[in-house]
């Protein structure tokens, strides 16, 4: 991941991308008892994914590398989505 955020000349942002995410998927994990972190983790992941999506359209990467991050986007932005439901109960 290192050479990648050099790539993007982002390696400033390499350790808080890498904490952000791992934060995340903890409160993902908690929001499964409580869907109110459910929710805003989900969304803190899909604002991530959709920031990496722009930075590889950015850098003109291939679809197959800009794979991931879509899918992730578009999976947290489903968890967003349906969570906001369950927080209406």
């Amino acid at each position: 991941m290192k050479s990648e955020f050099k790539r993007f000349g982002l390696e400033k942002l390499g350790l808080m991308t890498a904490v952000t995410e791992l934060v995340s998927a903890l409160g993902l994990l908690v929001g499964l008892k409580y869907p109110l972190f459910l929710t805003l983790f989900s969304g803190v992941l899909a604002l991530l994914m959709f920031s990496g999506t722009l930075v590889r359209i950015k850098m003109k990467d291939s679809l197959w590398l800009m794979f991931p991050a879509i899918f992730y986007l578009f999976l947290n932005s489903y968890l967003f989505y349906i969570s906001r439901s369950c927080l209406a109960y």
